[in-house]
């Protein structure tokens, strides 16, 4: 497999590998990795191979640190040829990074999985023209979403079956909840606060018409990045009201998602899922989500959450204050929450995925280094006439 982001980077796609990988581990597969990291000594997983360092570039309303040019793909030709690979799973290859270098390097059985969504005049597709030739070498194409696979469609002309995130169920659902978190009605977010498109800036401006109507109401906020600034948007009054929790492990999140009552999800575009909603799903977290397409995909239609009006920080309170006045109403949606979340279980999603490298292996043959294309040379910088 190959990821595009750096591996030490929290990020949606690079857990998808993560746990994609373990789950082939587990089921008797050797897995190889190659992916970008800041740091490799943060790299603890046995099946990673570490390729150089990315830089940060703007991508989808964010900053992806992704790996490119001569020395990465160098690396990438090397990591190939010294394998005995059956398939090679490419992960975002249309974005400029190692699986688009790896797509346009190898030859044989290779899938691609699409996780981004994005208009049409997002500029990581302005090379489309450059990107067909290579992307037409995937013998198979995943998207995790509808949105994903109509991204895919628009920009690149191909098509792609839907397989979405995979999520381990049983460690949601098992976590044990934490004390302090439970001592009142708590609402739930995590995200990187730098990142405007998370929308935590919307989940503080309705702050205060949720507490004038549930006095008892706090919000934790988890993840990396600074809340020293954002603490200076929420009025004096209710500053007692928000906490900071900072960056959590994999286990914290858990134990964060079984331990609060509402879980919101104020995002206002760039989504293509949204695992946290899955993984809060199994966590048995009543859900509160922005209407985007591929929240309300994952949410049922409303069977497994509540949706409110993208960027309407007054339907957002609306929505959060009817749940937390109606417990019952609540349960009801958790519960159902719970069983909705078992169809993105890795001991559903894996074997769709398995079933997709058997297609494109077809025959037996192996992945190989082949020749780049000249043109694709080029854009690369090292054409040497």
């Amino acid at each position: 497999m190959v990821s595009p982001y750096a591996w030490d980077v929290p990020g949606g796609v690079q857990a998808h590998i993560k746990d994609l990988a373990r789950y082939f581990q587990n089921q008797g597969h050797e897995i190889s990795v190659l992916a970008p990291a800041l740091d490799e000594k943060d790299v603890k997983e046995d099946f990673v191979v570490v390729a150089g360092r990315p830089v940060a570039i703007p991508y989808n309303g964010a900053v992806a640190r992704v790996l490119f040019g001569p020395v990465a793909a160098t690396r990438v030709r090397q990591w190939i040829h010294k394998s005995d690979f059956d398939v090679m799973h490419l992960h975002e290859p249309a974005i400029p990074s190692l699986s688009l270098l790896a797509c346009s390097i190898a030859e044989g059985p290779m899938v691609g999985t699409f996780h981004v969504a994005a208009p049409k005049q997002k500029v990581a597709f302005a090379i489309a023209p450059l990107l067909e030739p290579v992307i037409e070498k995937l013998r198979a194409r995943i998207a995790v979403s509808e949105v994903a696979r109509e991204t895919l469609t628009i920009h690149l002309d191909t098509d792609a079956v839907v397989i979405p995130n995979g999520i381990a169920v049983d460690s949601f659902a098992s976590a044990q909840p934490r004390e302090e978190w439970q001592r009142e009605l708590t609402i739930g977010f995590l995200g990187r606060f730098d990142e405007p498109r998370k929308g935590l800036d919307l989940l503080l401006k309705a702050l205060p018409m949720i507490v004038k109507s549930v006095p008892n109401a706090r919000i934790l906020i988890a993840g990396p990045g600074e809340g020293l600034e954002l603490m200076q948007s929420v009025p004096p009054s209710l500053r007692s009201k928000v906490s900071f929790l900072g960056r959590l492990s994999e286990l914290e999140k858990a134990s964060f998602l079984r331990s609060i009552d509402i879980y919101v999800a104020p995002n206002t575009g760039g989504e293509s899922f949204g695992i946290i909603l899955a993984e809060a799903m199994a966590s048995g977290a009543a859900i509160v989500a922005s209407d985007l397409p591929a929240f309300e995909s994952v949410l049922g239609g409303g069977r497994y959450g509540l949706t409110f009006k993208n960027e309407d920080s007054s339907d957002l309170a609306r929505q959060i204050i009817n749940l937390s006045n109606n417990p019952s109403n609540r349960a009801q949606l958790q519960q159902r929450a719970r069983e909705g979340a078992k169809r993105f279980d890795w001991s559903e999603v894996g074997p769709e995925v398995m079933n997709v490298y058997e297609i494109a292996r077809g025959v037996t043959e192996k992945v190989s280094v082949g020749n780049e294309p000249r043109s694709w040379l080029r854009f690369l910088g090292r054409e040497d006439d």
